[in-house]
């Protein structure tokens, strides 16, 4: 066996294609806000039609629970319009800058 180097380089001769360089996912959040909202909204109506059950059960607090769902999602909405609005600033000034910096 002759001592050849150890490398992680395949050894065929055939040039390999460059590799593509690929993007993070950066989709629209305000869909996502708002269906949040629409969805704590429509368990909390779902819900209140079973008030009486809740009550005779002591689950009352689920219905709190999808009111602070629907309240919390009003500044995530407001905070997912300011991100697609820098996203859609980053991408016409063709910077890739961290989408976590909204600033």
């Amino acid at each position: 066996m002759p001592d050849e180097p150890v490398t992680d380089e395949p050894t065929s001769d055939v040039a390999r294609p460059p590799q593509r360089q690929l993007q993070p996912l950066d989709p629209p959040t305000v869909p996502y806000a708002i269906a949040g909202i629409v969805v704590w909204a429509i368990i909390g109506l779902v819900l209140l039609l079973f008030r009486n059950t809740l009550s005779a059960h002591g689950h009352t607090d689920w219905l709190w629970i999808c009111l602070a769902g629907v309240l919390l999602g009003f500044p995530g909405w407001i905070v997912m319009i300011r991100h697609d609005r820098h996203r859609s600033a980053r991408r016409a000034a063709g910077t890739d800058q961290e989408s976590s910096s909204v600033g």
